[in-house]
């Protein structure tokens, strides 16, 4: 294993900040800049997207709480099935390490949720308030009607885009068109609309509001990277030996004679980092991976004619000139353990039953008929998961002599659920036992038999 890099906590330089304390970000362009906005659009269509797609004449993807069903396009899942719906969060959590191992906190800086509204909600910043001097001159200006409207504006599209994000969130729990048309026309029930409010309310906070505070002090993986990171993980490094000692300096100046470094301490590579932190002091918690201060860098070395790359993306062993290690233990492990899982939760996936019965026995033990037999009564809950109607016919087995009191066939919706009550009789003078094992079998149109067994009890003499 690689010795894990040392992750170091700093003190911010509170100059960088507001008097607020708020981080206002400056605008820059770049490769990796290009890189974040196809991602994010990429996402955004995805998300917002996503839930508005039908699929066999319902909703494409919708976990439908009311029926207690998630469907995922042409698959239907139950509640026996979220042990598969488990085993995809934990395929995505080792996959986030797994990426941790390879590239470090790429997710934060490029996927992550809270990282692409906030980077949406600060170019709506941007477009209403200004560019980044524009929006500090704002701050501490009174309050006029030229700043409340600049204002006004901001948040009224920040509560926008929160109320676009809640309304789809709560779309893919409840059929995204009724929800909409409801919402519309002031009819959306008492729960749907609570449940709006609050995931646009927690949009509103997290982008607008909280911003680089979640990733500092609510979300966890910032605090716990390290121990995932080794020598050979890719990561956004300053480079000290040649970037110090840092120092201003004219373009055209011979500034290794002055013993300068390539780094002319022009603070841009602060001033746009999202969470406020300055590179050159390290390896930072703080830092999600964003890139921003690689383009920021990069574009002040093409304005003095240096070669880019004092801030990019590296291995702290290329960085001391060693030679970067790709294929290492913790990584082929993780990388083992995927594979591992992808294949566990295939063969889960295809070989789940798509059609299944769950016997209930009603709770009185056993009755007398007329004719002097006994008689046991049961629910039978047929479950199919496929999306045709599938044709059954029921038959009893496992128990000599015992019979259904009435021939049992029909019909299961696809994606549906039905009740069968069944009852089943016998001869008291054939029982050995007051227990006695018995087997229902569903036959279904096309050859497939399921079976579930139960008990038939009675009093012998």
């Amino acid at each position: 294993m690689g010795e894990q890099i040392p992750l170091h906590t700093v003190t911010p330089d509170r100059s960088r900040f507001t008097d607020s304390g708020k981080i206002q970000t400056r605008s820059f362009t770049g490769y990796f800049r290009r890189l974040r906005i196809i991602g994010c659009s990429v996402l955004f269509l995805l998300f917002f997207g996503t839930v508005w797609l039908s699929w066999g004449g319902r909703q494409a993807v919708l976990w439908d709480l009311s029926t207690r069903q998630f469907h995922i396009f042409g698959s239907t899942f139950w509640p026996e099935d979220l042990v598969l719906l488990s085993a995809i969060l934990i395929i995505c959590a080792f996959g986030l390490f797994f990426v941790t191992v390879l590239a470090g906190r790429v997710w934060c800086g490029y996927a992550c949720p809270q990282s692409v509204w906030t980077w949406v909600f600060l170019w709506v910043e941007k477009v209403t308030e200004g560019d980044r001097h524009q929006r500090l001159r704002l701050d501490n200006a009174p309050m006029t009607r030229h700043k409340f409207l600049r204002r006004a504006r901001k948040h009224a599209l920040w509560l926008l885009i929160s109320l676009a994000t809640g309304i789809t969130f709560v779309g893919y729990f409840t059929p995204i068109r009724e929800l909409a048309q409801d919402m519309a026309t002031l009819q959306v029930g008492g729960m749907a609309l609570f449940w709006v409010f609050f995931f646009t309310l927690a949009t509103y906070l997290n982008a607008g509001w909280l911003r680089e505070k979640v990733c500092l002090h609510m979300c966890p993986y910032g605090r716990f990277q390290s121990s995932m990171l080794d020598e050979d993980s890719l990561l956004i490094t300053y480079d000290v030996a040649r970037g110090e000692p840092r120092g201003a300096r004219k373009k055209e100046a011979d500034y290794r004679s002055q013993g300068l470094g390539d780094c002319i301490d022009c603070q841009m590579c602060v001033q746009v980092c999202p969470t406020g932190i300055d590179i050159r002091d390290g390896l930072q918690m703080e830092c999600i991976g964003c890139a921003a201060c690689i383009d920021a860098c990069d574009s002040i070395m093409d304005r003095m004619g240096y070669d880019r790359g004092l801030i990019r993306y590296t291995s702290e062993r290329a960085l001391k000139g060693g030679r970067p290690r790709i294929l290492r233990p913790k990584l082929l492990g993780y990388a083992a353990l995927l594979l591992v899982m992808i294949g566990a939760f295939g063969w889960g996936l295809v070989s789940r039953p798509l059609l299944t019965l769950d016997v209930s026995k009603d709770r009185g033990l056993y009755r007398y008929t007329a004719g002097g037999d006994v008689e046991n009564s049961y629910v039978l809950t047929v479950r199919n998961k496929e999306r045709s109607p599938r044709t059954y016919h029921l038959q009893v087995a496992g128990l000599e002599g015992a019979q259904l009191n009435r021939s049992v066939s029909g019909q299961v919706p696809g994606g549906k659920a039905v009740d069968i009550p069944v009852a089943i009789s016998m001869d008291a003078r054939d029982l050995k036992q007051p227990s006695n094992p018995v087997e229902f079998r569903l036959v279904f149109d096309h050859g497939v038999t399921v079976s579930e067994s139960s008990q038939f009890t009675a009093a012998v003499r």
